[in-house]
């Protein structure tokens, strides 16, 4: 009997240490990284090469939304993988148009175009407001509005919506036409806003930014002033959407629907999926030809993304996640009564952000310590986006290591001497 050959794998698995120098040695100088490496995940628990267990309340920067190692993803991508990883976009695939639908019908808009990435997403969707404006006809209809404090990505377009001067003055001159609107402030809004605006774009909440959602009021006007200038209202939900804050997408907090939405991180668990969703009205301006995308939409992270928003569907997790994040909310409002230097906490369902009054860098680094994942953005402030899966003992077993790393980390010197005086004059104007 002839014997079945199996077939051949290589193995490139090397020491943690290798891998670490190999990564110092070769890797472009973009992260700043801690000597640890995680090689595996369940749930909401990493693994470190020690073995050592990690509480993980960053999930990924919101990626991970279903935790690590989830069976019913991990069944998928097993399934997938054998069939046909990717299949060019000249071609249908089995999951594209199902996954679209399913789309269409959480945001209550009409079309998708996928891609890989948040970035691209606000690339393409920028794209679309000004091929839109072009196709009517509009002289000069090129302007783009987004607000102070706007993290958008990384790529030309997006970079240039994107407000702090630490990401773009190092790669100006950026696109043009672009004009930033001071956050919530609805009358520079109306100042800024007339027809040669082809798109405002807003984070329903500012994630990058430090967790700052935008209010009614401005939204609702933005709306309006989009709708009477026939520009397109786009909302950034790559952080704050698809569940994040209990709801299917953020903006469905306010009235009026946005006419262009723009997702990633959790849409494919983990895989590489971005999305743009819109209405009919603007996305019929696209033609064969005029945007596309090599890898965006493949059925894998297809398959996967169906798998990822069903099993939302299935195990009501949107509930878990207004549950899981009111108690958070609580616990960690209960920290603020105990350490004064906590100054406030922001945000909705499970994008959640701790402002201090000292810089947060330490209190990550002790965090990690005390086996939490979490980080800080904005300089001082923590945020939160643990897994939709969290459970009711997990936000209690990090409020507790929470505390002891509040306890422990020393606060930087100038920063907290300034801040105890600031406490010595809020407690003699109170005892007046």
């Amino acid at each position: 009997m002839k014997k079945v050959r199996k077939p051949k794998t290589t193995n490139h698995s090397v020491s943690a240490e290798q891998a670490m120098r190999l990564a110092g040695r070769y890797l472009m100088n973009t992260y700043r990284r801690p000597a640890l490496l995680f090689v595996r995940g369940r749930g909401c628990y990493l693994y470190d090469h020690r073995g050592r267990k990690y509480l993980d309340f960053l999930g990924g920067l919101a990626v991970n939304a279903l935790g690590y190692s989830h069976p019913r993803l991990t069944r998928v991508i097993r399934r997938e993988a054998a069939r046909a990883v990717h299949v060019s976009n000249l071609f249908h695939n089995s999951y594209q148009g199902p996954l679209a639908r399913k789309l269409a019908e959480w945001s209550g808009l009409e079309r998708v175009f996928f891609c890989n990435s948040g970035t691209e997403a606000v690339e393409g969707a920028i794209k679309l407001a000004r091929l839109a404006a072009h196709k009517r006809g509009t002289e000069g209809k090129a302007r783009v509005l987004a607000l102070e404090n706007s993290f958008h990505g990384r790529t030309f377009g997006a970079l240039s919506i994107t407000y702090p001067a630490k990401y773009r003055e190092p790669f100006a001159p950026l696109v043009p036409g672009i004009e930033f609107v001071r956050f919530n402030d609805i009358a520079d809004l109306e100042a800024k806003f007339d027809d040669s605006v082809c798109a405002i774009v807003i984070e329903p909440i500012q994630g990058e930014g430090g967790i700052y959602p935008v209010s009614a009021a401005f939204w609702t006007r933005a709306r309006e002033l989009a709708s009477h200038y026939d520009a397109a209202l786009i909302a950034d939900e790559i952080q704050s959407g698809l569940g994040r804050t209990g709801r299917p997408f953020a903006y469905q907090r306010y009235t009026g629907l946005p006419d262009i939405v723009v997702i990633a991180k959790p849409l494919a668990g983990g895989l590489p999926l971005g999305a743009v969703v819109a209405r009919e009205s603007f996305a019929e301006s696209f033609s064969p030809g005029l945007h596309g995308s090599t890898f965006g939409g493949g059925p894998l992270a297809c398959a996967v993304a169906l798998e990822f928003l069903s099993t939302i569907e299935d195990d009501n997790l949107l509930e878990n996640v207004r549950e899981r994040g009111s108690q958070l909310r609580s616990e960690l409002a209960r920290l603020a009564g105990d350490f004064d230097f906590i100054r406030e906490v922001r945000g909705e369902g499970l994008i959640l952000g701790i402002e201090l009054a000292v810089e947060g860098k330490a209190y990550v680094e002790g965090a990690l310590r005390e086996g939490l994942i979490i980080n800080c953005t904005h300089e001082r402030v923590l945020r939160l986006l643990p897994p939709f899966i969290v459970t009711e003992r997990q936000v209690d077993e990090f409020t507790e290591r929470f505390r002891q790393v509040l306890k422990k980390t020393k606060r930087p010197h100038a920063v907290a001497a300034e801040f105890a005086e600031k406490k010595d004059r809020n407690a003699l104007a109170a005892s007046r």
